[in-house]
């Protein structure tokens, strides 16, 4: 049966079919048209589309904000300066030592060679003079070349040198986050629209560390080949810039093939970009890589204890960051050859009363794998596998006992020595120890085979000397007696032992040789070098002083009282003058701190330094001004400007020094104020035999300094305080060169035909030997002692220890020296006299006649003292004679304080107490 088509129209039998058809029970389902379901499609990935594009935007400006927030500014770029280390220079200009946290020379930009410059760009940023801060296709090549990577491995850099500069100076931070990159970058721009592009290479080059604790280029050029930047090669500057990657992994002399060839691989980026010729690079990555040792300097050989005195008085001045970072240049006094002749000097005296008093105290080790049947190479190894002791000098050797009965020892010559590490190298010697030491040994300790002892060499023999570290120690302090300008300082046996410098710091009693400034508060108050006191047993309260011969001179001028260093004299002599007046005068010459009015004092029992001791010395050899030691001559900033330098001395013109001097003399008839400054002067004596008051001191404006190119006449101009009258200090000088000439000085002064003052000093139970003297230009004060005070020995003085190493010391300091004479000031007169003890020299002032004691004024002396006067309350009851002897005191010992006239019956002996107190005996 034939199907009619269907109509189409509505309500037709077809269109009712269709209907059912497209039922989901009655067959397949109507379907919309296509372009509706894209179009809603679409239109729901635009939405979500928008709505990630908004977040992100959000999300990314928030992020924006937080780091543009956090960023630090970059205005301080434009005034910096690296921190940069200072350096010490000696007196000759020579350098001694470097002061840094971090090792760096900084650099111009225009002293920087264009070698250097553009290896550093090939290698580092090949496009840093084009672009703008960062370089967007090497960060694409670097984000490419991570993915390929693999997962664990370290991404690699896309920093531009800008970059580098901003997270170096400004972030300070490492951390591998997209953060600290994105900081990074945004900094870098900031850079680029400050600085040019010169300044931002000048801070890259001085600010990068390049290994083996050099920052900088300038500190990497001669870490690396001894030379200054200007004189490196082709191949040199590549090297520096192959650095940068990893300092440690191209380190020329642990990894010298990968240092060769990451250099060749910057020689080749040098010639791609054009700095170089590819002939050049060729020929320069043909050189061998070779690094050439350098020595960071200081401090030189000798110079540690000065060098580190320096080194504290800076860190007091300008603290850690301008001491260390802030790149001054310190001008000191050190001469280096006498520094060296103060050190050899002292160790050999040190030596010299070890051996006579230590003894042998046996080796330094036992080694138990050496025998005397052991090969040379048995004990050759037993011998690297040992350390170097501390304190062992430089040309001392570390050797092993092969042969005890003979002295036969083993060791390496030639070995690179580390103190506290082990010796490395070296050729084996051996030799025998000389006949004298093994004596010595002998009489203490026999040598086992494998004992570890230090020897010295002999120079063209196969005889060694035997040595060991001794347990004394000592101090040497050499300066100018007229600036104060420390020569030499040796603050102990070995630096590398201990770093507490006993010419600085070490507080110790000086003994006799504060006596010296006793006597010259006496020559303040008039008295003459040739006044009487008595030498007899006197006793204040429980205290009973005595000279330390145990012997009475009666009567005895002070001239010989203080040639042969009488105690009794010198105490009587204290009191006469009040014990406060000395306090006041060693106060103000800078010998003491602070002093206890106590008559102990007078005799040393107070505390001081080597260097206090020179300055006060000095002062004497000056004339009476303070003169305050200095180690330091002038302080330079980074740009040569000088920033600091001693006061007291300095350069004027004529006019000014004439303007001065006049305007500082006082109206005639004025009235003095002598009394106001010796209140306890005699009255009543002649206006010429008390000093004038000191000087007022200049006034700032009244100082013309002299400038380079002024036509006037300079002079030096002397604003230091006058701290006694030169006449009284040369009437101590002339006193001081007959203790040197025929007193208890005699072994210092041997061979010295220079004119020399001095005076010994040894303390309570000879726990110290000092002897302190000068020239007319120079001091040297020398002391030795133990650190824990402990007695160096009977009759141990500072004449027999202390005078021998003075004038070795003194013999190199005058040589080539003019030979000059102490000058006599106006108002002295020379006379030779008899003392009643020999004939001498001394200044007296108008109106002191020579040789004669006049009745001095008890000045309140006289009344019976208290222990507060003495000190007595403060010395132990168990206190003994220094030396063995019958003492004199008691019931017929003088009146304390009591004035000798000529002719005065002498006090009879009567039983010692013996006790000679706190303080210096000879």
């Amino acid at each position: 049966m034939t199907r009619t088509p269907s109509s189409g129209e509505p309500g037709s039998s077809s269109n009712k079919n269709e209907g059912r058809d497209s039922s989901p029970q009655h067959g397949p389902a109507w379907r919309r048209p296509r372009f509706r379901q894209w179009r809603g499609l679409l239109g729901t990935v635009a939405a979500l589309a928008l709505v990630g594009t908004t977040g992100a935007v959000v999300l990314i400006w928030t992020q924006y904000e937080g780091i543009v927030a956090d960023l630090p500014t970059v205005e301080g770029l434009r005034t910096y300066q690296p921190p940069v280390m200072s350096r010490l220079y000696a007196s000759d200009d020579r350098l001694i030592a470097e002061l840094a946290d971090e090792r760096r020379v900084f650099v111009p930009s225009s002293a920087i060679p264009d070698r250097v410059k553009n290896a550093f760009i090939a290698a580092e940023d090949q496009k840093f003079w084009t672009h703008k801060g960062v370089d967007p296709m090497a960060i694409a090549r670097a984000g490419l070349t991570d993915l390929t990577r693999g997962k664990g491995r370290r991404p690699i850099g896309a920093s531009t040198i800008t970059q580098q500069v901003a997270r170096v100076m400004l972030l300070g931070s490492n951390a591998v986050s997209m953060k600290r990159k994105a900081k990074e970058a945004f900094l870098a721009m900031r850079i680029e629209q400050v600085l040019p592009k010169e300044k931002i290479l000048e801070i890259y080059l001085n600010e990068i560390y390049l290994g083996s604790g050099a920052y900088g280029i300038g500190a990497a050029a001669q870490t690396y080949f001894n030379k200054p930047l200007d004189q490196l090669d082709d191949a040199e500057a590549a090297f520096l810039g192959a650095l940068p990657k990893s300092p440690t992994n191209y380190n020329p002399v642990r990894f010298p093939e990968a240092a060769r060839g990451r250099r060749n691989w910057v020689l080749e980026r040098m010639a791609e970009t054009g700095a170089l010729t590819h002939e050049a690079a060729r020929a320069a990555e043909a050189e061998p890589l070779i690094p050439h040792t350098f020595v960071r300097p200081g401090p030189a050989p000798g110079s540690e204890w000065f060098a580190e005195e320096v080194r504290r008085q800076l860190l007091e001045k300008y603290g850690q960051d301008m001491t260390m970072q802030g790149g001054l240049d310190v001008h000191t006094s050190l001469d280096p050859a006498l520094q060296l002749t103060a050190q050899t000097v002292l160790r050999q005296g040190l030596m010299a009363y070890d051996r006579a008093h230590g003894g042998w105290r046996g080796p330094v080790k036992h080694l138990q794998t050496v025998s005397a049947s052991s090969s040379q190479e048995e004990w050759v190894a037993a011998l690297n596998a040992e350390a170097v002791p501390l304190g062992m000098l430089d040309q001392w050797r570390l050797a092993v006992v092969l042969d005890p009965a003979h002295g036969r020892v083993g060791w390496l010559e030639g070995a690179v020595v580390r103190r506290g590490a082990a010796m490395q190298g070296g050729t084996p010697q051996t030799g025998e120890i000389q006949d004298r030491d093994l004596a010595w040994t002998r009489r203490f300790r026999l040598l086992k085979a494998g004992d570890l002892v230090m020897i010295e060499p002999h120079a063209g023999s196969s005889r060694v000397a035997l040595m060991q570290v001794p347990h004394v120690e000592g101090a040497v302090v050499t300066l100018n007696a007229r600036t104060g300008r420390v020569m030499a300082l040796v603050g102990g046996w070995s630096f590398q032992t201990s770093q507490f410098d006993r010419a600085t710091q070490a507080l110790r009693q000086p003994g006799s040789s504060f006596k010296p400034f006793v006597y010259l508060q006496a020559m303040e108050q008039g008295i003459s070098p040739s006044q009487s006191f008595d030498d007899s047993p006197v006793s204040y309260g429980t205290w009973h002083p005595n000279n330390y011969e145990k012997d009475f001179w009666g009567p005895t001028s002070l001239h010989d009282a203080l040639r042969e260093s009488r105690n009794l004299v010198t105490i009587r002599l204290a009191a006469h003058i009040g014990i406060k007046n000395v306090a006041d005068l060693a106060t103000r010459i800078g010998l003491v701190d602070s002093m206890p009015h106590v008559l102990p004092a007078a005799l040393g029992a107070v505390e001081t330094t080597v260097l206090k001791e020179a300055g006060a010395y000095a002062s004497l050899a000056a004339g009476g001004r303070k003169v305050i030691p200095t180690l330091i001559d002038d302080v330079q900033d980074r740009e040569g400007h000088v920033i600091w330098r001693p006061e007291g001395i300095s350069l004027v013109s004529a006019s000014a020094q004439a303007g001065d001097a006049n305007a500082t003399q006082p109206a005639p008839g004025q009235p003095s104020d002598a009394d106001a400054i010796f209140p306890d002067a005699p009255k009543g004596q002649d206006a010429d035999k008390v000093p004038a008051p000191a000087a007022a001191p200049l006034q700032d404006n009244a100082v013309k300094i002299i400038m380079p190119g002024q036509d006037e006449t300079p002079e030096v101009q002397d604003n230091r305080p006058r701290v006694a009258s030169e006449q009284s200090a040369f009437q101590i000088t002339t006193m001081l060169q007959d203790v040197i000439r025929r007193g208890t000085g005699v072994q210092a002064g041997k061979g010295i035909e220079n004119p020399v003052a001095g005076k010994t000093g040894t303390s309570q139970n000879f726990n110290d030997a000092w002897f302190a003297g000068y020239s007319p230009d120079l001091v040297t004060v020398v002391w030795i002692g133990f650190d824990t005070p402990t007695s160096l020995g009977k009759n141990e003085t500072g004449g027999a220890i202390a005078g021998p190493i003075w004038n070795k010391v003194m013999k190199t300091a005058l040589e080539g020296r003019p030979k000059l004479d102490f000058a006599a000031p106006e108002g002295v007169t020379l006379v030779r006299y008899d003392t009643g003890r020999g004939v001498a020299i001394d200044a007296f002032k108008p109106g002191q006649i020579p040789g004669v004691s006049v009745s001095l004024a008890d000045n309140g002396a006289s009344h019976e003292l208290t222990a507060a006067d003495t000190g007595a309350e403060n010395m132990p009851d168990s206190e003994s004679d220094m030396a063995a002897g019958a003492g004199q005191s008691g019931a017929g010992a003088a009146s304390p304080g009591q004035a000798a006239t000529p002719g005065a019956a002498k006090a009879p002996p009567a039983a010692s107490g013996g006790d000679i107190g706190m303080g210096g005996l000879y």
